[in-house]
């Protein structure tokens, strides 16, 4: 008598087909909701990833037997000094800039002509390279630069937006050990993956920030000794491009070259790709990868990938938070549901797969050695 059949599993409720196409059709809904409402997202999220990033500072005045009121009101105090002092160099160098730009109308209609010439010798109409010309204006490029930051008013009110939840995720956050503790005895696994997220954000955020603000030290001072005018706005560029993955070096090094191409020439071009190249290799190749460590566990595509579709969704700040906003989503989706924890190394965390990759390295490693014999070089031939 043959073994009994295995039991065959229940069939879904809904076909594999629809339950995709529902779960496409509902991440649509959530990304045009977002998308909609960037105005409070954006400012709600950068408080609440601040809180998380000064919620150490609270534990250790606890630690020492302060007040739950004194810890809670330092830590919002931190807060507001480092965007007070935030606020104070952008702005300083927002009117350095808006000073310098007339100051070169000269140089930058000389090379608006040379670019409109060389377009015409290519075959584009008057009209397109008369829209050319009239780009390189300082009104044009204040107008520009002002477009991407918003106007006034939206600044302003993301402002006070991130200053209100500040003050008020600080307070409720001095009873979230009691409200996890609580959590702990109903959803232990939920618990333990927002742990894991505010631990991984925490240090991704502040080794990302002491980084950046190296990599803007060095740019600056590298644009001064070269006398590339906006030196300090350009830092600041550099400091806040280094939150956006693989691509926000690019970003930071276009207007030191266009103003460096104003005042130096070329060689103060080279200077600047080759200087501003070398700082950015050693920090985010080599130096950030090892004080980050395994904290955001996700493959390069998707970090790339998530930083074109947070900017997209949220503008030129969803590029910024990306990595936690795309760290949060793995963590509601995966990380706080055990069934489908086993989905986590396809999104690059490693954890799970060092045995595997190392059995694969053995068996390369034993694949190469059982060829070396069989295949002796020349050196190897004995001689006659």
């Amino acid at each position: 008598m043959g073994p009994e059949p295995a039991e065959s599993a229940p069939d879904p409720a809904l076909p594999r087909a629809t339950v995709i196409l529902l779960t496409l059709a509902a991440a649509a809904a959530v990304g045009f909701g977002l998308s909609a409402l960037r105005g409070i997202v954006i400012p709600v999220f950068f408080a609440f990833v601040l809180t998380l990033c000064v919620h150490p500072l609270r534990r250790w005045m606890q630690g020492r037997g302060i007040s739950r009121g004194i810890a809670t009101g330092s830590t919002i105090a931190a807060v507001f000094a480092l965007l007070a002092g935030f606020a104070t160099i952008f702005i300083a160098s927002l009117a350095q800039f808006s000073a310098l730009v007339p100051q070169y109308a000269p140089q930058l209609a000389q090379l608006g002509a040379s670019i409109t010439a060389l377009l015409e010798s290519v075959g584009f109409g008057p009209e397109q390279t008369q829209a050319v010309l009239e780009g390189f204006t300082p009104g044009r490029l204040i107008s520009f630069l002002a477009g991407l930051l918003g106007n006034i008013t939206s600044l302003i009110g993301s402002l006070v937006v991130i200053l209100t939840m500040l003050i008020l995720m600080a307070v409720d956050g001095s009873r979230m050990p009691a409200v996890l503790t609580h959590l702990n005895y109903h959803r232990p696994h939920l618990v333990t993956a927002y742990n894991d997220f505010g631990r991984n954000v925490r240090r991704y955020m502040v080794a990302t920030t002491v980084l950046g603000v190296a990599q803007g030290l060095f740019n600056w001072i590298l644009l001064v000794i070269l006398q590339v005018p906006g030196a300090l706005l350009w830092g600041l560029l550099s400091f806040i491009c280094s939150f956006i993955p693989n691509i926000g070096y690019f970003i930071a090094i276009v207007p030191p070259l266009f103003f460096g191409f104003l005042t130096g020439g070329w060689p103060t071009v080279l200077a600047i790709i080759v200087i501003y190249g070398g700082i950015n290799t050693i920090i985010q190749s080599i130096i950030q990868p090892r004080y980050v460590g395994n904290a955001v566990a996700l493959s390069e595509t998707i970090t790339f990938a998530s930083v074109l579709f947070w900017a997209v969704l949220l503008g030129p700040a969803g590029a910024i938070l990306a990595v936690p906003l795309t760290l949060l989503t793995r963590t509601i989706l995966l990380d706080s549901n055990p069934d489908v924890a086993w989905w986590r190394p396809l999104t690059g965390d490693q954890k799970s797969l060092e045995v595997i990759l190392k059995q694969e390295d053995e068996a390369i490693r034993a694949r190469r050695a059982r060829r070396g014999p069989a295949n002796p070089g020349p050196a190897s031939t004995p001689k006659a």
